[in-house]
């Protein structure tokens, strides 16, 4: 029984179930810092390159899809 006194309180503590959150202050600040550690060039090289690979993931899906559907068709070879 006093066990689930605790347990009780626990879930009344304010400060325990709070999630976190990250306003537009925040963001900005973390941004400057990662600028400030990385560079305008570094960052955007690093951003270019990421785009690309989510290009090429793409296309990729998008190819099996392809193969997937041509190879439904068995294509019988005539005697």
């Amino acid at each position: 029984m006093f066990s689930f006194i605790i347990v009780e309180r626990d879930c009344f503590n304010e400060e325990a179930s709070m999630p976190v959150r990250i306003g537009s202050t925040e963001l900005i600040i973390i941004l400057v810092i990662v600028i400030l550690l990385f560079g305008v060039g570094r960052i955007s090289r690093i951003a270019s390159e990421l785009g690309s690979g989510i290009r090429a993931f793409r296309e990729g899906l998008a190819g099996d899809e392809e193969e997937v559907g041509t190879e439904e068709t068995p294509t019988s070879p005539e005697s």
